[in-house]
């Protein structure tokens, strides 16, 4: 194929340059402003694109490997990809280290459109169980947390202030493709706080000022909105004073505090922990 730099979607081209013009707009999602200005982002690996697909995300551009050439698996996504009238680029491999930032990259690359769930479309029920992180800076801890949510089937995660991006290529890679299977929604504080009037069930806080062990609370009785504070300086008093309950982890070491990826796993599993059951197979010794 020669090298074309633009045509219509739903066709395939051959890249070799890093002066595409096509290139450069996958490599500027390394940067949040050109996410933004695209409503786009960049996700790794054949499965995370294959399960994008399957949960009905638009993919706008799949890049792959030139050795990617008659892997049937790439070239079923690559026929999806046309299909859904996206572009599909075939590239060298100098290609795929700059547009990945990697000198391993993932054969197959695939470019998304950014999706957040609307505040006021959340209606938690029954068991329903979220999260909400107070801005979260650290794209590894927010990418942990929705990697757990969805481990623990809990319904999604509400990012409240100024917090790292969820679609950055970090956070992405930290959600192993829970990125697609996870809600997200974000909103102001007082946004936040005038939709939490309205929670139906238990909003629970981990607070360095909390007397309740997280072990001794009742969450089985409906749906459980669940806060965690920033790295540093933990939930602000307006988030604080709006939780029913303000809970601690027990701590016996030298360490004054968990990781928040680590300690919203913790509380994450005890909630859920009516749900988690090992299959009859698993729980052979």
């Amino acid at each position: 194929m020669s090298e074309r730099h633009a045509g219509a979607p739903g066709q395939v081209k051959e890249v070799t340059s890093l002066a595409n013009p096509l290139v450069k707009d996958i490599k500027a999602l390394a940067l949040k402003k050109f996410r933004d200005q695209q409503n786009a982002f960049m996700a790794e690996g054949l499965k995370l694109v294959i399960d994008a697909l399957d949960l009905g995300w638009a993919i706008r551009t799949l890049v792959f490997a030139k050795a990617g050439r008659g892997n049937a698996a790439v070239e079923k996504v690559a026929a999806r990809t046309v299909a859904a009238g996206g572009t599909v680029l075939e590239v060298s491999e100098k290609v795929l280290v700059a547009i990945t930032r990697r000198d391993n990259p993932q054969m197959v690359v695939g470019v998304f459109s950014q999706k957040f769930l609307p505040l006021k479309d959340i209606h938690a029920q029954d068991s329903d169980v979220w999260v909400a992180l107070d801005r979260v800076r650290d794209p590894g801890n927010l990418g942990t947390v929705i990697r757990t949510v969805d481990a623990v089937g809990a319904k999604g995660i509400i990012l409240v202030g100024e917090t790292t991006d969820p679609f950055s290529v970090e956070t992405v890679r930290a959600t192993m493709g829970s990125i697609f299977a996870v809600p997200v929604a974000k909103a102001t504080p007082e946004t936040f706080l005038a939709w939490r009037k309205s929670f139906p069930g238990l909003v629970a806080g981990t607070h360095l000022k909390g007397a309740v062990d997280y072990r001794s609370v009742d969450f089985s009785q409906g749906p459980v909105l669940l806060m965690m504070g920033n790295e540093q300086q933990g939930l602000p008093d307006s988030l604080a004073e709006s939780c029913d309950r303000l809970l601690r982890i027990p701590q016996a070491g030298r360490a004054d505090s968990l990781n928040l990826a680590v300690a919203t796993g913790v509380m994450l599993f005890e909630i859920r922990r009516g749900a988690l059951k090992l299959a009859p197979e698993d729980a052979k010794p």
